[in-house]
């Protein structure tokens, strides 16, 4: 392991998070929060004066880096990353040391949990940091670290590859550093149009610009304590479905698109049965909220009541995407939803979005390919002399590619079983950590009873706080990039 190299790189990766820190003192000056001034330039401060320290350990560092110089980048990069982005929380006084780790590790991880009570009630120009957060999560800032560092070479590749969330991260261009450029692009230009949207919708350029943060980078936070729901509105509702679909969507296909192959999406397997989950999650949920006695509860057991059909295709259609893209925002308490319909969105929330995209969960892909290597093996049990390439996209997916889907899906489970028994050990309900677990290992937010869409998570003890903003970035990083930490070899010294 080259340190010195990982030092210089985190030390920069630590002057570009102080940078960042400076950008919403100007909305502390046109606000007039003085207090938040100093909160983020205190925070700035901070993050500039050690990632220097860094830089210099590093300064004369041998250029080399390979996988595992790559790995720990990503890996400490986005827990750096996440502790010093909770400077500005502490320095306010908005939250305690634990707390904003949590906050920042929710925002920067595009999760939207949070910990905060009365979020009106806090400074604007921290909200808009906190919103920040989400938009630079959203695209990877490690993914923005190659854009503007060619000296990384092929360094860079792996880095670019460690941090692209699924199975089989699809470069965009012959140069990593262009497709870096041309993710951020494309981010940007989506940014642009949404919050163009929002106020062509009604709503002010501090709101829609804020929205536009935590809805592209499917975080989900909000400036306001209802989110989505304070602005009863079919419009911003339906923009920001639009913007979560979005999201929720391999940019690599965009970028096809734009190449002049306009039907890249259609072509596209994995999209295919993204739209085809989304379409009939939502008919499914709306159905069992139009007609939750008749048609699913004949007891009559507590269903609720129920919606009429335009209200229920209204309140599935938003609460489907935002749990299946990982976003979060909420228009309905879908915790006091019937239970068929809970039981839906929990599927959703484990599935997530598409691979490349911003959205969390295990991602559509594999899901495609476990069905598909699970279908294969079923059939070698009666006609084991088969032998049949399996396929995506009219593509041979390589076995190391399959490998890699079981070894995912081996410790999605064990993070997940071990999540709920540490959570359990704390005494903390079952429902409520199953809610934990999924809403921070999949960067969901929203969760069940005790951390539902209508609460926070506030009443989690200091320990499991601290667990879960870890968990935050274990599910960001897709398991692997923060799992081998644990490995005693990968940290020695060639």
């Amino acid at each position: 392991m080259n340190y010195r190299l990982l030092a210089k790189y985190l030390g920069l990766l630590a002057v570009a998070i102080g940078l960042v820190q400076l950008i919403p003192i100007a909305w502390a000056i046109h606000f007039g929060e003085i207090s938040s001034i100093f909160a983020l330039g205190g925070g700035a401060i901070v993050s500039l004066v050690l990632g220097g320290a860094l830089y210099l350990v590093g300064l004369n560092a041998a250029p080399r880096m390979l996988q595992r110089e790559a790995l720990a980048l990503v890996g400490l990069g986005w827990i750096i990353v996440c502790l010093l982005g909770s400077g500005p929380f502490i320095l306010s006084g908005l939250l305690d040391p634990v707390d904003g780790f949590f906050e920042s590790a929710s925002g920067f991880t595009t999760t939207g949990a949070t910990v905060m009570t009365d979020i009106e009630a806090a400074p604007a120009s921290i909200l808009f940091y906190r919103q920040m957060s989400h938009w630079l999560g959203g695209v990877g800032i490690i993914v923005l670290f190659v854009a503007v560092l060619p000296y990384l070479g092929a360094g860079g590749k792996q880095i670019f590859k460690s941090e692209v969330t699924g199975p089989d991260p699809r470069g965009l261009t012959p140069r990593i550093r262009d497709s870096a450029r041309m993710l951020f692009l494309i981010y940007t230009g989506f940014s642009i149009v949404q919050t163009v949207a929002y106020m062509a919708a009604g709503l002010s350029f501090y709101d829609a610009l804020c929205h536009t943060l935590g809805g592209l980078s499917t975080g989900g936070f909000s400036p306001r304590q209802a989110s989505i729901a304070a602005y009863d509105s079919v419009a911003v509702e339906s923009i920001t479905i639009v913007f979560m679909f979005v999201g929720g969507t391999s940019f690599a296909l965009f970028f096809a698109m734009m190449r002049g192959n306009w039907f890249a999406l259609f072509k596209d397997t994995e999209w295919r049965v993204y739209i085809g989950i989304l379409v009939a999650a939502t008919l499914l949920i709306s159905l069992n909220l139009a007609f939750p006695y008749e048609m699913f509860r004949p007891d009559d057991a507590g269903g609720g009541e129920a919606m009429g059909v335009g209200e229920a295709l209204r309140a599935a259609g938003f609460q489907a995407v935002a749990i299946m893209t990982t976003t979060g925002f909420v228009t309905e308490d879908f915790d006091a939803w019937p239970q068929f319909s809970r039981i839906v969105l929990v599927l959703l929330m484990f599935i997530g979005g598409c691979a490349g995209s911003t959205g969390g969960g295990v991602k559509v892909v594999r899901v495609v390919l476990l069905c598909k290597m699970v279908y294969a093996r079923l059939e070698r049990t009666f006609r084991p002399k088969t032998i049949r390439a399996l396929r995506l996209n009219d593509e041979v997916v390589e076995e190391d590619v399959q490998v890699m889907t079981y070894g995912f899906f081996g410790l999605y489970l064990l993070a997940f079983a071990g999540g709920m028994l540490f959570l359990a050990a704390l005494g903390i309900p079952m429902e409520t950590a199953i809610g934990c677990v999924f809403g921070t290992l999949n960067n969901i937010g929203p969760g069940l009873e005790h951390v539902g869409p209508a609460m926070d998570y506030s009443l989690i003890p200091t320990p499991g706080k601290i667990f879960l903003s870890f968990y935050m970035i274990l599910g960001r990083l897709e398991l692997f990039s923060i799992a081998v930490f644990f490995i005693p070899s990968f940290w020695r010294v060639k």
